[in-house]
């Protein structure tokens, strides 16, 4: 590594460029110099050798795609000169690694909220889930009103949709599936679930998807039965409040610690600084008996396989497979290429990894 371009493994083929660079910059790549052949945004890839085309581009030790056109020495390396190694689903043979995360007794705590259940949230909401899109205005008043005027409640939400009405079949169970999952969130001490009445994800059928549930915790109105549903909706917000303030925080063991990963705006530099601080935070959290939720099957594709290899035991490694190949079969069902980076955005302004 020199102040302005990093080698990431001994065996790749591409410098990282840590700043703008002109065309005709020199940069210096071990005991030899590399003369640029054209400007190279921060972030992005320079070679560092000569790739025929059809060779592998190597970053990370890995091959992340293949060049697309011959690619001399100091040439710019991006989408308009490398194309994906992905194709569609694929057959994986059980690989273990020895960098498997196995958890310990630890002693590390964190302060958190203990639900009836034994779930542990960071904090302690009121939210309003909403069982058709109809009514998201509705809830965003209702939520807006009640404000933050309870004590030791650290706010009221509400989360809006735009589904629950004239879906059908698996459709309509994956979205009862996914709200229900928010009734049962240990981040939130109370919920007001807000129905239309006219919806297919009427209350009455969303209550077996939900299961058991606390009534002190859980509580219902149907706005087109309700004589004054803001009024209503309020008054049951401040009974979940009551109750929501009976939890306080304590100390709980850093193995009831669930964290879920979400990805955001993606640069050239995210593969090399902070994916990697995320992997080595779940990695110490999981070493704690804690646990991160990867989310965004899409942004596995190119890597699965190292995700595979680190799999519990074969079982687990099973699920991944499904997980990845499913997801690749919904991205040629709708004619899209699987590709590691399907979004415009990040393809249009940003570097071109996995």
């Amino acid at each position: 590594m020199n102040s302005s371009t990093i080698v990431i493994h001994e065996r790749d083929n591409v410098l990282i460029a840590l700043r703008d660079f002109e065309a005709g910059e020199r940069v210096v790549d071990g005991d030899r110099e590399v003369v640029l052949r054209e400007a190279v945004p921060a972030g992005h890839k320079i070679a560092r050798e000569p790739i025929q085309k059809n060779e592998n581009v190597i970053k990370f030790g890995m091959p992340i795609g293949r060049a697309s056109e011959p690619i001399n020495r100091g040439d710019w390396i991006h989408t308009h000169n490398v194309v994906t190694n992905l194709k569609g689903t694929l057959q994986y043979d059980y690989k273990p690694t020895d960098d498997k995360i196995v958890p310990k007794p630890s002693t590390k705590t964190f302060q958190g909220y203990i639900r009836e259940n034994g779930e542990v949230g960071i904090r302690n909401e009121i939210w309003i889930i909403n069982t058709v899109g109809c009514i998201n205005k509705t809830a965003e008043m209702v939520a807006k009103m009640a404000g933050d005027q309870f004590e030791g409640i650290d706010g009221v939400h509400s989360f809006s949709h735009l589904f629950g009405c004239s879906q059908l079949g698996d459709d309509l169970h994956n979205t009862q599936k996914i709200l229900s999952g928010l009734v049962h969130h240990p981040n939130a001490a109370g919920i007001l679930v807000m129905g239309l009445g006219c919806e297919n994800n009427y209350i009455e059928e969303f209550k077996k998807v939900i299961g058991d549930y606390d009534p002190r915790r859980v509580k219902f109105i149907e706005v087109q039965s309700a004589d004054d549903e803001i009024s209503e909706s309020l008054e049951l917000i401040e009974e979940l409040a009551d109750y929501a303030k009976t939890f306080k925080r304590q100390e709980v063991p850093l193995s009831k610690l669930k964290v879920g990963l979400k990805c955001g705006g993606s640069d050239g530099f995210s593969g090399i600084t902070g994916n990697p601080l995320v992997g080595a935070f779940s990695d110490r959290l999981i070493s704690e008996g804690g646990t991160t939720i990867l989310t965004e099957v899409p942004e596995m594709f190119g890597a699965e396989e190292i995700l595979m290899s680190r799999a519990k035991d074969e079982a687990v490694f099973g699920k991944i497979v499904d997980l990845v190949n499913d997801f690749k079969e919904y991205f040629l069902k709708h004619g899209q290429n699987v590709y590691e980076n399907p979004s415009p955005g990040n393809k249009k302004r940003r570097d071109h990894d996995p």
